[in-house]
């Protein structure tokens, strides 16, 4: 199944409510007083007709699936609860190849967004509310992930990699990701202001 065919096969789950198509499919959400953090992601593997894999991408490689939250604020209005990660940085490969060559780049265009609003820890509803892709056809958005991205670069390059810090991109940020307090792995990671505009939504 490629890209497109996942997208358009999961609109028309839009608006169905995850956590009961969870005990449909099976999947667990909850094993005693510990939540699986992945349950999302495996009842959409499910409405594709695809195995249940937390390792690897669902389609072998050629398009990753990312489950975004959103929740609402004080006036009700939905906003991506919290940054995505996108792929870890090897600064070896940033420092020598430019964004158009970038694994991140090839990332972005291969990633499959499904938002869903998030409305308690209890995880009892959860609605699938949009399906989509990173559209990177708008220039003045290509524009600034490319500086992000370059930004990055110069850094590690110049810099090393331990100077690079998340306060740095307007759209992607350099965050570490890791088990436990002084991981020295980082990532990429968009903004909130990234998703929600790939989204529609006001960030």
């Amino acid at each position: 199944m490629d890209l497109l065919t996942a997208v358009r096969n999961l609109r028309a789950v839009i608006g169905q409510d995850l956590r009961e198509l969870a005990d449909r499919y099976g999947v667990t959400v909850w094993a005693g007083d510990r939540k699986n953090k992945g349950w999302a992601g495996q009842v959409i593997e499910c409405c594709l007709g695809l195995p249940i894999n937390s390792t690897q991408a669902p389609n072998g490689g050629l398009w990753e699936l990312k489950i975004v939250p959103l929740k609402r604020n004080r006036k009700g209005q939905l906003q991506v609860k919290e940054t995505m990660a996108i792929t870890m940085i090897n600064p070896d490969q940033v420092a020598n190849t430019p964004f158009e060559r970038s694994h991140l780049l090839a990332k972005l265009k291969t990633t499959l967004i499904c938002a869903r609003i998030f409305e308690s820890q209890a995880e009892t509803r959860s609605l699938l509310y949009m399906v989509g892709t990173f559209n990177l056809d708008d220039r003045d958005l290509f524009a600034q992930v490319r500086a992000d991205y370059e930004l990055i670069r110069r850094t590690i390059q110049t810099r090393g990699f331990e100077a690079l810090t998340g306060a740095m991109g307007v759209l992607v940020q350099p965050r570490t990701k890791g088990p436990g307090y002084g991981s020295i792995s980082r990532a990429f990671y968009a903004r909130t202001a990234f998703v929600a505009r790939i989204l529609g939504l006001e960030p």
